[in-house]
């Protein structure tokens, strides 16, 4: 029996938060961005009620790149969105499973937002935000962990809205996944991020590593994600200066993110072969195990990849804008799709139940398993915003995860959070935050993240934030 809840009050707030080094991905160098926060309060059938809550940054020129945008545009858009939902999951006085009141308003919200020229991308990000503050709600009001929650399908998850999922079985799925102790952090290596000490005009000394090379040295990585621009020449010297820093290492694995910076699938692929015949790179290459979204989503699902794909998987992120994007990327020759708890959580365990029914016929045909999800980031925050992604990639066993929020953010200072909120978090989250430097930190260890702490009732945080000290959302 799926529990059912009616939603009483949804609150929405923003927090600026400064980053401590800029970081440049595709087309836009980050250095402040506020952060989203949603608090819902839900009651339950038998008259119980709950709080939960939910954190994502507005990162722009992600959700929408046209460069006729400001950041500023970019962030209304998005609050945009959450006002949306917001009124969508207020007005619908039913009680629901937590998967029934996204379903309702999955598609009402994607066209009312393109009413206001807001795409998909930017659509999903509202009820992204209030989906996760929902189960979180729920899960407090049963005593459930997010781990015990999906596996019992608490959510009511059917596959209404993934047609091709009729006749699997998503319960038997859900009840088979099983989170880890810990998960690999997958350092991002941005456009302007200094390789070496001579990169460096001016040092921050907040105690926290500035180059690739001190990052290595201090959390002990062994797995990177390295942005590329789509100019070859440049690429390729960026690459051989990074391979160079990572040649100590004993083992060590790379993947590529294209940020839409490539054309077509035709440059993507010769920037591949490129790679390949670059004696420089002959290590990092072999360590290669994926190029993610390479063409701009205007051409990106129209577009064979496969030339591309034949020599190393490709992988949608920003084009998984809806959820039969990644039915329509299967078509052209992409085989894998990112996780990012912006999208929607529920995307992304769909997604990854298609995987495995897809894998389950590949490996029938004796072709292996090619289809798969990866576990990428943008820039979780330190609190509610990064424990709930790594709850969700975790549990969908992806073994590690690209992490870079606690790499370009001071921790709690970095987001403007109280001492006593930043306390809260370290105290109720054992292992995963350290404190250090005045603040509260990601505490990376061997270039793993402990993350024993997030299999306790709500979602992934037995803490929230001070929401009385919380501005709210700009505009209401």
């Amino acid at each position: 029996m799926h529990p059912s809840f009616s939603i009483l009050a949804i609150d929405l707030y923003e927090r600026g938060v400064v980053l401590r080094l800029p970081f440049r991905f595709g087309v836009v160098t980050l250095t402040a961005c506020p952060q989203a926060f949603a608090r819902v309060r839900i009651r339950m059938a038998d008259g119980r009620e709950a709080e939960g809550g939910a954190a994502e940054l507005f990162a722009p020129k992600w959700f929408d790149k046209n460069l006729a945008l400001t950041n500023e545009d970019n962030f209304e858009q998005l609050r945009a969105s959450l006002r949306l939902a917001r009124g969508a999951y207020l007005a619908g006085p039913a009680a629901r499973t937590a998967f029934g009141h996204f379903a309702a308003h999955y598609q009402a919200q994607i066209d009312e937002a393109a009413g206001q020229q807001l795409n998909p991308l930017v659509a999903c990000f509202g009820p992204a935000l209030l989906d996760r503050a929902l189960l979180d709600a729920l899960c407090r009001a049963e005593g459930l962990s997010f781990y015990q929650a999906i596996q019992r399908n608490a959510a009511g998850i059917d596959s209404s809205l993934t047609p091709d999922l009729a006749g699997f079985d998503l319960d038997g799925f859900l009840a088979a996944l099983a989170p880890a102790p810990r998960i690999a952090l997958r350092h991002t290596v941005g456009l302007v991020d200094a390789i070496t000490q001579a990169d460096l005009q001016a040092r921050v000394d907040d105690g926290l590593p500035e180059t690739l090379q001190e990052v290595v040295a201090a959390y002990g990585c062994r797995y990177f994600k390295l942005k590329v621009n789509g100019k070859p020449d440049e690429d390729i010297a960026r690459l051989t200066r990074i391979a160079a820093v990572l040649a100590p290492l004993p083992d060590y694995v790379v993947t590529l993110d294209g940020n839409e910076q490539f054309p077509d699938a035709e440059a993507a692929a010769a920037f591949w072969q490129r790679v390949r015949a670059t004696p420089a790179l002959a290590r990092l290459a072999a360590a290669t195990r994926y190029i993610e979204q390479p063409l701009p989503r205007s051409v990106a699902l129209t577009s064979d990849v496969r030339a591309l794909a034949r020599d190393i998987p490709v992988l949608i992120d920003e084009s998984d804008s809806t959820l039969d994007a990644f039915t329509r990327a299967l078509d052209c020759g992409y085989t894998g799709v990112s996780s990012k708890n912006c999208k929607g959580f529920y995307r992304s365990l769909l997604n990854a139940a298609r995987c495995r029914r897809l894998n389950a016929a590949s490996q029938a045909a004796g072709r292996g398993s090619p289809y798969f999800m990866s576990a990428e980031d943008l820039t979780t925050q330190a609190g509610l915003s990064v424990q709930q992604d790594l709850a969700l990639v975790n549990l969908l066993g992806l073994g590690h995860v690209e992490r870079n929020g606690h790499h370009y953010v001071n921790g709690f200072a970095g987001q403007g959070a109280g001492a006593a909120e930043a306390l809260a978090f370290l105290r109720s989250q054992p292992g995963l935050y350290q404190a250090e430097g005045g603040t509260v930190r990601l505490a990376v260890q061997g270039g793993l993240l402990d993350l024993s702490s997030l299999d306790a009732p709500g979602f992934a945080s037995q803490a929230h934030p001070d929401w009385a000290g919380l501005p709210p959302l700009a505009g209401g």
